[in-house]
């Protein structure tokens, strides 16, 4: 009898493959903190890890035109579930990063993805012992 890894792990290996992502997209804010004009962007991870479950796969592909689009560190297949930030106070320069409030998600999210790969760590370990008859 064959074991599905996709039934065994559940969720819990998209949800490390999400927080990844999100951690990125994150640090790409941060980064971006002083560039005037730039956006805040996040991920709703709540939706997207929904999408992921019900279907079963990744949030749809964008078509890219030109080999130069969508080079970022974000992965482009996420780009569409991209969300721009509402500033909680405007800026002169045109940016929206708050960098105590991107600061305070980027921790979040670390802590959320040492959750999931403790979860999952659980499952390989479970498996394991499956395997070896204890």
């Amino acid at each position: 009898m064959a074991i599905s890894f996709d039934n065994a792990l559940g969720i819990h290996e998209k949800a490390v493959g999400l927080r990844i992502q999100r951690a990125e997209i994150l640090a790409n804010n941060i980064a971006n903190s002083d560039t005037p004009n730039y956006k805040a962007r996040d991920i709703d991870f709540k939706s997207i890890l929904q999408g992921v479950q019900q279907d079963g796969q990744q949030p749809l592909p964008m078509a890219r035109t030109r080999e130069g689009h969508n080079s970022g560190l974000i992965n482009p297949e996420f780009a569409a579930e991209l969300m721009y930030r509402t500033p909680s106070q405007p800026s002169v320069d045109g940016n929206t990063v708050d960098v105590q409030e991107e600061m305070a998600r980027y921790t979040k999210n670390a802590v959320d993805y040492q959750a999931s790969f403790q979860f999952l760590n659980k499952k390989f370990k479970g498996l394991s012992n499956a395997i070896r008859g204890e």
